[in-house]
């Protein structure tokens, strides 16, 4: 018996949300096709009927990654309506926390991808969803923080670029005080000023 088309696209979404949350953990050259359908409780043949390749999964899985983010900083809308400094406040605090450092499974994947990218063929098309992911998050940033102009377009450059540095080497860090250390230093950094 054949499945239905909502229970192929169930299967599917199934298989970009889990390939989302372990390429952020363990790289996209550290997921199998095996383990990502065994994730999935699903067989690898099975895999085959929703994505060519793993290549071809890997900017789906990316886009989904690059969500979180969004859903931080719209949650941190929500709770701060017409409050521009208490939204930036509220994401800046969750994204350089201890629990989404120690998480990167359901975290950032600019961070958590930037390894692997950097030493992605250019041009890729796992890099070409990357470097999408991160220029609208330049974008939102550029947003909340209130302005189109060029001298805000280089805020949120400075913002994104303090924002997963200090992730990345707390994640690299972790266990040790300095890693606590550079999620304090940046937020201290970042942190909207009072007038």
């Amino acid at each position: 018996m054949r499945s239905s088309r909502q229970d192929t696209e169930k299967h599917r979404e199934a298989i970009i949300d889990a390939a989302a949350k372990l390429v952020r953990e363990r790289g996209l050259d550290g997921v199998s096709v095996p383990e990502l359908m065994a994730e999935v409780g699903m067989t690898h043949g099975g895999f085959y009927r929703h994505f060519d390749s793993k290549e071809a999964l890997a900017p789906v899985a990316f886009a989904r990654a690059f969500s979180t983010v969004d859903n931080f900083l719209q949650a941190a809308a929500n709770n701060h309506p017409d409050d521009q400094d208490g939204t930036l406040r509220e994401f800046f605090q969750t994204y350089l926390s201890p629990k989404h450092r120690d998480d990167p499974g359901t975290g950032c994947a600019s961070t958590a991808l930037a390894g692997d990218m950097a030493r992605a063929t250019p041009g890729a098309a796992a890099q070409k969803a990357y470097v999408c992911g991160v220029e609208q998050m330049v974008r939102e940033l550029q947003a909340v923080q209130g302005s189109d102009s060029a001298d805000s377009h280089q805020q949120a450059l400075v913002t994104l670029s303090t924002m997963v540095g200090a992730l990345l080497l707390s994640r690299a860090t972790r266990g040790n005080a300095i890693s606590d250390d550079l999620l304090s230093a940046a937020l201290q950094a970042i942190l909207p000023k009072p007038d």
